[in-house]
């Protein structure tokens, strides 16, 4: 048995066991290595680093959750209903079937996260293969990593002009003798803002379904969409779907999120397994968030609709500031959808997590490294974050960084000591 080392004072102590495989083939979170980076900076940092929105709930969904509290404390402290709340659920139907999708089934969970937990856990062996397209959403990876398929994952390449997933590829992979079990695309795309077409979701979803596979479509950031974009969903049977509270309604840390499947026949057989998962991790969603989540279906519509649209300042901003860079569809993405823009950095900077660490220090910005999604040399710049003078002094600080990158290079640029940003 492998053991580990526990040192204390400089000696060691005792011999503990060590962790499992399945956690050290995970990735270390990058979101908490940049919390980390920002914390030691002795500089004080503007981020735009975490996928996240600068706005609450709707007002009318925080009155809902104080109104339970102060008349049903018991109730809203007992466990609830495994699969999320009734009248909840049935809301969450009601959207989808007006989208669409129709005889799909809903299961609440805690946060998007948590729900792709889930499909891993009901739908995927150790020895089954996943399908991730790079750049990837690095939590899918690493819940992959950490149920046990680090070694069978399958990273698909996306056109390297407009980052749509290459499903030629994906075809000869699910003709192949070893076809991925499990196909996950996102769109709107994290960390590369583009939307798919609706011929591209039905193209795969008929690829997979054929192949035997499943199809896993993360729409998470369904809402956020820009210059006419338009979300597109499958009925396909092999599709499963997974959506977000967290970004549209300004949920994130109440965590809620959903899965949905098609159940044609009424058996929910799907639903039975998934359920296994559900009842072992969370027993149930949080009951106090799951109300939060139906007042903001009932009311926050146009709350909504009206902090989406005034993110197209956010990204004219941003686009701005990412300029040295290139312009979009030329070294920056067209993000058309979600809260990033996806860029690439100058030739010499492939050690992104440097470059990122010295914005931090140097500059006072944070973003992400692409290396965290499987694309080293790029970085992921959230734009939902902040708003007003907070964005436009990030923007400045980001612009100034990148163009010293730009003009001096990375090693230059690297020695270089700025003057600290007063904030």
């Amino acid at each position: 048995m492998t053991t580990h080392a526990q040192v204390s004072n400089g000696a060691v102590s005792t011999m503990l066991p060590t962790c499992s495989q399945r956690v050290r083939d995970t990735d270390d979170p990058v979101i908490v290595a940049m919390k980390q980076l920002i914390a030691s900076s002795p500089r004080p940092t503007l981020s735009l680093a975490q996928g996240v929105v600068h706005w609450a709930p709707p007002p009318q969904a925080l009155q809902a959750a104080a109104h339970v509290l102060a008349t049903d404390p018991v109730s809203i402290s007992a466990y609830g209903a495994s699969d999320g709340l009734p009248a909840l659920k049935a809301a969450l139907m009601a959207k989808l079937g007006a989208r669409g999708l129709n005889q799909h089934q809903v299961m609440v969970t805690t946060g998007a996260n948590q729900a792709f937990v889930n499909v891993v856990l009901a739908l995927v062996d150790k020895q089954d293969s996943v399908c991730l397209f790079t750049p990837y959403y690095f939590n899918h990876l690493m819940a992959v990593q950490m149920t046990g398929g680090a070694r069978h994952v399958l990273y698909g390449p996306c056109d390297p002009q407009t980052l749509h997933p290459d499903l030629g590829w994906l075809e000869q992979q699910l003709l192949g003798p070893n076809p991925p079990k499990c196909v996950v695309l996102v769109t709107p795309n994290n960390p590369t803002g583009v939307v798919l077409t609706k011929e591209e979701i039905t193209r795969a979803a008929e690829l997979c379904e054929k192949a035997g596979s499943w199809l896993v479509l993360d729409c998470t950031y369904e809402d956020f969409l820009y210059d006419g974009a338009q979300h597109h969903y499958s009925t396909s049977p092999n599709v499963i779907h997974i959506f977000s509270m967290s970004k549209s309604h300004g949920m994130m840390g109440w965590r809620v999120g959903y899965l949905a499947w098609k159940d044609a026949d009424g058996t929910n057989w799907l639903g039975r397994q998934i359920a296994k998962v559900q009842d072992t991790i969370p027993i149930c969603p949080n009951q106090l968030s799951q109300h939060v989540a139906l007042a903001s279906l009932q009311h926050g519509g146009e709350y909504v609709a009206e902090h989406i649209h005034a993110l197209a300042g956010n990204r004219t901003v941003l686009l701005d500031a990412l300029s040295p860079l290139g312009t979009p569809g030329n070294g920056i993405a067209r993000s058309e959808g979600a809260i990033y823009f996806w860029a690439r950095l100058p030739s010499d900077c492939m050690d992104d997590q440097a470059v990122v660490a010295w914005l931090i220090r140097e500059h006072g910005v944070a973003v992400i490294p692409g290396s965290a999604c499987g694309s080293p040399g790029h970085i992921r710049v959230a734009f939902g974050n902040v708003k007003g003078d907070v964005l436009v002094e990030a923007a400045a600080r980001l612009k100034t960084g990148l163009t010293q990158l730009v003009t001096q290079g990375w090693s230059a640029a690297s020695k270089a000591v700025q003057e600290p940003a007063v904030v």
